[in-house]
């Protein structure tokens, strides 16, 4: 392991974070609006404009535009050293927009900075990094970002208003096919009104939540750099545009190893939003073909931060000779984000599975009690909800404001959503094969047109078997779902089990050449546009919706939740979709930690107030060079 000395502008950043920190932006919140009479800027010399440094749908911003640094970073945390982690698999591109042509590295994204970044202390807040301000009417009918005018490429070139408008229209044309057409379709036009102001005006038909946060998650690439290479943004490759942000790819050596460092030049360092962010000279990323490797690769020291996965690992295995020495700590920290909404996906798009009574047996042979107490170590809860959380969880019966909403989809929904209580996981014994599961699991097969043969597999009326593939590819996996396919077979589901290694896994997930698979949906805190791409008719192949659900009620409720007037009915809108999603039944809902477990060389040290909605290692922790220096004395590192 490397422990690079600090530059002179990197001392120089340390030394002025012991300085006082400067003002924030020169723009703020203009009381409730501000007049622009005779501006060119606006369609309208009477339109009332808001001016502010941040931007929330639903509610207050947290930080004014004098904040000096987020509230859970350390402003004077030490910078250099060096923070290593593992990936499996491998990778044959840098690109992290190519996903349908390649697989990217791991953090290949994080070289690009956004228009405006969110907090790990809120819900829904976005604040200016490479703007001053934003400017924007009542009623959302457009957005315009006034650049910070001191942002540098990478390579020293500076950051314009035309390599804001030429990402987004790469964007338009080469991302994936969902993005593309909705960004179209949401921005009809956009213009750079001159060299660090841009604007982009919003579709009349679409709703208002959403647009500025849209835009302000606009990333920016350089505009040079692919004119002159010629470069796609949906090819695989390794050289990439280069980004504003903090660290710069340093070395790749594809399928094996990349490595970040800082940029001594970076821009923002003194940026109240990057204060205390940022704190390690470089991020190395090891490639293991599988966690199992990765795991042995951690306890000899060839990488230094884990955040494990594995309950078996978690409960049996962390008794090495590193954690004995007292080299490795191991903590289970809080995580207050939505946990993914993660099962055993079926693939709606194959005919086998329209039958929900097919579904709901094939979800009864998963016994959760059994495999979490038995496999699990007991270390997980059963997710219940896809928005695993108080506030969004339907619950019960529906009423108020979510049954009003559900009530203008009433005819495209079964009755049982109205009089029955939201779908909760079925329960399980303490034995493998739950045997009441079993027999109830036959009773729908039989409803859905299947009875046992005497070869105990389950027939159609035409004689035909059901047959399932279950497509995987982690080794680590084989414990946890190889006593559901025993299951499976016990219902007479004549069923494989397929694991196959990871470009096989992506390139068939990928075209959506599978029947069932373990997978997630990542839903937010705060819902909006992003709903559609994920659960949307029109989106159904689209590689963020793996099931190719398609509910033309839920497309409904959508729009209700697009046009939300504050966070509550935004809310009801969730637990409306929620309820159909969970009674529809195309994912068996698996387990979820609630907590973050990480095991890392006792060189590292993180603030005393973590946020609820961050772990932050490669954030707002920092190195202990103290510490390193001890620990490789004692030969900790190989």
């Amino acid at each position: 392991m490397q422990n690079r000395p600090q530059s002179g502008a990197l001392a120089a950043k340390r030394d002025r974070r012991e300085m006082a920190l400067k003002q924030w932006v020169v723009g703020s919140v203009i009381g409730v609006a501000a007049l622009w009479a005779g501006s060119e800027v606006f369609a309208d010399s009477h339109e009332v404009v808001i001016e502010s440094h941040g931007y929330n749908d639903y509610g207050d911003l947290k930080y004014g535009p004098d904040a000096p640094y987020l509230d859970y970073v350390n402003p004077n945390a030490p910078l250099g050293g060096e923070i290593s982690l593992s990936a499996d698999g491998t990778f044959d591109s840098m690109n992290p927009f190519a996903t349908l042509s390649g697989t990217p590295g791991a953090l290949s994204s994080s070289i690009f900075e956004r228009l405006m970044v969110t907090t790990s202390d809120e819900v829904g807040s976005y604040y200016c990094l490479l703007c001053t301000t934003i400017e924007y009417p009542e009623d959302r009918s457009w957005v315009i970002f006034n650049l910070r005018d001191d942002i540098t490429f990478s390579d020293g070139t500076p950051m314009t208003a035309q390599d804001v408008v030429f990402t987004h229209e790469l964007l338009r044309e080469q991302a994936t096919p969902s993005y593309a057409s909705y960004i179209k379709e949401l921005v009809p036009s956009y213009e750079a009104i001159d060299d660090y102001t841009v604007r982009f005006d919003f579709a009349e038909d679409f709703p208002t939540r959403g647009r500025v946060t849209q835009m302000g998650s606009s990333l920016v690439m350089s505009k040079a750099w692919f004119e002159e290479t010629g470069a796609r943004l949906d090819e695989a490759r390794i050289e990439t545009s280069p980004g504003t942000a903090e660290y710069v790819i340093s070395s790749v050596d594809p399928g094996r190893q990349i490595i970040y460092t800082r940029n001594p030049d970076y821009w923002g360092v003194d940026h109240p939003m990057q204060i205390g962010r940022g704190n390690y000279d470089s991020i190395r990323i090891e490639y293991f073909a599988d966690s199992s490797a990765a795991f042995e690769g951690f306890k000899a020291g060839e990488f230094t931060f884990r955040r494990e996965t594995s309950s078996i690992n978690w409960a049996t295995s962390y008794d090495f000779p590193a954690i004995e020495a007292g080299w490795v700590k191991k903590e289970e920290l809080e995580d207050g984000t939505l946990p993914a909404a993660s099962g055993f996906v079926f693939n709606l798009r194959r005919e086998k599975f329209q039958d929900r009574n097919v579904r709901r047996a094939l979800g009864l042979m998963y016994n959760f009690t059994w495999t979490n107490e038995t496999l699990q170590y007991g270390l997980f809860q059963q997710r219940e909800s896809f928005w695993e959380n108080d506030r969004l969880k339907a619950a019960g019966l529906p009423e108020g404001r979510e049954l009003e909403m559900l009530e203008t989809v009433r005819d495209m929904l079964p009755p049982e959503i109205f009089t029955e209580e939201a779908l909760l996981p079925h329960q399980s014994g303490d034995r493998p094969l739950d045997r009441a599961n079993l027999r109830a699991a036959l009773a729908l097969m039989e409803e859905a047109g299947f009875t046992s043969g005497e070869d105990g597999l389950l027939r159609d009326a035409d004689g035909n078997t059901l047959d399932v593939e279950f497509l995987e590819t982690r080794q680590s996996f084989d414990r946890i779902i190889n006593p559901y396919i025993e299951n499976l077979e016990r219902l007479g589901v004549n069923i494989t089990y397929n694991r196959v290694d990871p470009s096989q896994f992506q390139a068939r997930t990928q075209s959506n050449d599978f029947d069932m698979i373990f997978d997630s949906y990542n839903n937010g805190l705060q819902e909006g546009s992003g709903l559609g791409q994920k659960y949307g008719c029109e989106d159904r192949d689209d590689v963020f919706n793996p099931a190719g659900f398609c509910s033309e009620a839920v497309d409904a409720l959508t729009d209700l939740v697009r046009d939300a007037a504050d966070y509550d009915e935004m809310a009801a809108g969730v637990r409306a979709i929620d309820r159909i999603m969970r009674y529809e039944y195309y994912m068996v809902p698996t387990w979820y930690a609630g907590r973050n477990w990480v095991a890392y060389y006792d060189f590292y040290e993180y603030p005393e107030n973590l946020p609820e909605f961050g772990l932050g290692h490669l954030d707002y922790w920092w190195f202990n060079q103290e510490k390193f220096d001890t620990l490789a004395a004692a030969g900790a590192f190989q």
